[in-house]
């Protein structure tokens, strides 16, 4: 079969998308002889940054002359962006023969999708003879089909409120969920710098050797570049990166935990950060018309593209073209970044999990906002708002509020 065709008999396989529980897919994985890879992994979890991590620990672990797998969800334009080889997104055959695979060793047991196609990842790993796997969970941790291998590193980028109907609605719910990727004696990385109290009482449970950011490890910014240490390294005049230092200290985190198996040098480093890119998370698109797209759904991370916005301004106004799925916090999404939006497009997405105009409407009449044009899709309100745009005085267009409404526009050929 043809990829096309894999991807829609796939997501007919379970009467479920999202069926929390590691027991059938551990059984299929363990068919498949995957349980135990010959090289070391990293499982990188959390609410925002998660990519940014995957994007950085990739970046760098090649420029060392590492051989690296990184699996990441959603895509942006096509399924393969989720399984990359040294870098690069897998071919449609090498993913139909993983898929082949993964049917043969399924037998009764059915498969979510992302389930079969976490698998299909990890068998392409399997094969490749890598030095390196890097895995992001796609929700939560402890339940994640990421999770049936256990990491010789496991990170979490951060914790925010975010998937409530199936995490939790507090940190310390959602934090418990996520550290479920650790493993008794095994090397942690937390990303942010207050762990729930859940995360670091599951971690001390399991003797995890745990490193928080601002304590064991931490970075500062200066004008023309920033420094990072722990307790046993300094690095000083580091390169700035596209994204974010945070998250980049993080990765380095992460890489010194690695360096017992995988040694990486100074210029590795360097290398890696200086290359390190994310589509989607705060892209410019240069042109005649700026345009910034931007995969932030929650408020956090909508957070962080405000901050941008504000310490990048422009000359003229910021338009937005902006929709979300109907299971995230719209309301408090919208309220934190209104401020630095001039006009607003809004349109409900192509998807069954999309926000209707119903809905966005009312976030948008709950906080008393006018300057809004609601369309029929995206695509006519990107146009919209090119409409509207004056290069002269150097208007800009932000495209954010989901992967979807990137995905949307940049496969309109943006």
């Amino acid at each position: 079969m043809k990829l096309t065709k894999w991807l829609e008999w796939i997501k007919s396989l379970h009467n479920k998308e999202i069926d929390f529980g590691v027991e059938r897919t551990t059984q299929v994985a363990e068919k498949l002889g995957l349980l135990k890879p010959e090289c070391p992994v990293v499982t990188i979890a959390g609410t925002n940054g998660k990519g940014s991590c995957v994007a950085g620990i990739e970046s760098i672990m090649l420029a060392a002359g590492y051989k690296v797998g990184a699996y990441t969800t959603p895509y942006l334009l096509q399924y393969n962006e989720q399984v990359r080889l040294q870098g690069r997104s897998v071919s449609d055959s090498l993913l139909c023969d993983s898929f082949e695979e993964v049917l043969n060793a399924c037998g009764s047991i059915t498969l979510t999708p992302f389930e079969f196609g976490t698998l299909a990842a990890l068998v392409i790993f399997k094969k490749a003879k890598l030095d390196l796997w890097i895995l992001e969970v796609g929700m939560g941790g402890r339940w994640d089909a990421v999770n049936v291998l256990s990491a010789d590193v496991a990170v979490i980028s951060s914790i925010e409120i975010d998937h409530v109907d199936w995490l939790g609605n507090t940190r310390d719910a959602i934090g418990y969920e996520k550290a479920g990727i650790f493993r008794p004696s095994q090397a942690a990385v937390y990303g942010d710098y207050q762990p729930p109290a859940s995360v670091r009482a599951y971690a001390n449970s399991l003797k995890v050797s745990f490193f928080v950011q601002g304590q064991q490890f931490s970075y500062i910014e200066k004008e023309n570049s920033w420094d990072w240490k722990s307790a046993n390294t300094q690095l000083d005049n580091l390169p700035f990166t596209s994204l974010a230092l945070q998250n980049m200290s993080t990765v380095l985190m992460a890489i010194e935990l690695l360096q017992n198996k995988l040694k990486v040098s100074r210029e590795a480093m360097e290398i890696g950060l200086r290359k390190a890119t994310l589509p989607g998370r705060i892209q410019i698109i240069p042109g005649d018309i700026i345009r910034i797209l931007d995969v932030s759904h929650n408020p956090s991370a909508v957070e962080m593209l405000r901050r941008y916005l504000v310490e990048n301004p422009c000359e003229g106004k910021t338009y937005a073209v902006f929709s979300m799925l109907v299971d995230k916090d719209i309301l408090e999404t919208i309220r934190v970044i209104e401020s630095v939006i001039d006009h607003w497009y809004v349109a409900p997405l192509e998807t069954e999990r999309k926000a209707s105009m119903d809905v966005l409407a009312y976030c948008f009449r709950k906080l008393n906002l006018m300057n809004v044009s609601f369309c029929s899709s995206i695509r006519e309100a990107e146009k919209l708002a090119s409409l509207q745009v004056d290069s002269l005085v150097r208007d800009r267009i932000v495209i954010f509020g989901s992967f979807r409404t990137v995905s949307e526009i940049v496969s309109n050929g943006l």
